[in-house]
């Protein structure tokens, strides 16, 4: 069976001048390091209230490749650098808990307009409408945009047109194909 060592922390430097939290209250400041597990090794600092009260330390503050350079970390800092490690260490900035992000509600994206069922997308009848009047039918499609008019026509199967011809078809030509489909089916309906 293999057991892994726990790393032993060392105090790498004690620092002699106090240090001032915002409230006024003094702390004394100790630079410490150890080995990390997967090699390196990583600093931290501890600040001892001056009189009474538990010991706070930082974050990870320095991460070396070795000790030797973990010590010469901890001999450089400054009283302003450890004013900013005190701050931090009373009061960390906490990360929020991710949120739970819900599964999709679509197993994939929206169908192009060509792959939709023409049924669904007609936005008239034009033989209701033409019952009413061949006139009545001319003024509602005049009124419509070109996808509208093609998908018309792809719903009702008034022509047998490629889809890329109808979107290239001027409307007017549009109007007129639905207009003599109409009439020619209705015609034909009716004999």
């Amino acid at each position: 069976m293999v057991t892994a060592e726990v790393a032993v922390a060392e105090v790498l430097v004690e620092f002699t001048d106090a240090v001032a939290a915002p409230d006024g209250k003094t702390y004394t400041a100790r630079a410490c390091g150890s080995e990390m597990a997967d090699s390196g090794w990583q600093g931290w600092l501890e600040f001892y209230p001056d009189g009474h009260g538990q010991p706070i330390r930082s974050g990870r503050e320095t991460t070396q490749p070795n000790r030797t350079d973990t010590v010469y970390w901890a001999t450089g800092l400054t009283p302003v650098y450890l004013e900013g490690a005190l701050r931090r260490a009373l009061k960390p900035l906490v990360r929020p808990p991710a949120r739970e992000i819900p599964a999709p509600a679509f197993d994939g994206p929206a169908p192009n307009l060509s792959e939709v069922d023409p049924e669904a997308e007609s936005i008239l009848n034009p033989f209701a409408v033409y019952r009413r009047g061949e006139v009545m039918l001319r003024k509602q499609l005049s009124a419509l945009s070109g996808w509208h008019l093609v998908n018309i026509i792809r719903s009702h199967r008034l022509s047998k047109a490629d889809q890329t011809v109808l979107d290239a078809t001027p409307p007017a030509a549009l109007v007129e194909l639905i207009v003599n489909g109409v009439k020619a089916l209705e015609t034909h309906a009716t004999k």
